[in-house]
């Protein structure tokens, strides 16, 4: 799963470096390397850390934690970090995921 949200991450940091807006005044270039540095981060992370955890009790993992990484509602706060440390990025995504993206309560 960690290396699932790494690639994620990576790949975002991929679109925001491709961008090329006049007078962004490095805001893609700051949002790449904070996703670049969050990706590194994910990917030290052990299965059963709680950030992981929490990102897959949110369903942000595909349904029944199929290990593929999709944070529904919660991609558009992934495309526009800039700041922050790694951690709050990962602690941000759950309660941002969209229903779909979570477990049916029984």
């Amino acid at each position: 799963m960690t290396d699932s949200l790494a690639g994620y991450l990576r790949a975002r940091a991929r679109w925001r470096l491709d961008r090329v807006q006049r007078r962004d005044d490095g805001w893609n270039a700051r949002c790449a390397l904070a996703l670049l540095d969050a990706a590194a981060y994910a990917e030290t992370l052990p299965g059963d850390d709680p950030l992981i955890v929490a990102l897959g009790e949110a369903g942000c993992f595909g349904p029944e934690g199929s290990g593929e990484f999709a944070p529904g509602e919660a991609a558009r706060l992934i495309d526009f970090w800039q700041a922050g440390e790694p951690w709050e990025l990962l602690a941000a995504i759950p309660p941002e995921a969209s229903p779909a993206c979570r477990p049916a309560v029984t």
